[in-house]
């Protein structure tokens, strides 16, 4: 593509980003997904690391962070639950 065509597109976009706006409420609440999933694979960090002398594991993962960042605590404690008794 000429390199005149994609800056005209680039700024095309930009100004009716700036005209329409973005929406807002959904990328906030994604953005505050993905704070929650992130938060959640520290606490599955932690549990693996001071767990690990009492044979608690946990893998990280994307659906264990997920439910650990979602749930807090209670979502920590459930997976562990279900690590020792049920798998």
């Amino acid at each position: 593509m000429e390199p005149l065509l994609v800056i005209g597109v680039i700024c095309g976009l930009i100004l009716l980003v700036l005209l329409v706006g973005t929406p807002i409420k959904p990328l906030r609440f994604a953005g505050q997904a993905l704070i929650k999933v992130m938060i959640g694979a520290l606490f599955l960090f932690f549990l693996n690391a001071f767990g690990n002398s009492m044979g608690i594991y946990v893998p990280i993962n994307p659906a264990t962070a997920a439910v650990s960042g979602l749930l807090g605590i209670p979502g920590v404690v459930s997976l562990v639950i279900i690590q020792m008794y049920i798998l």
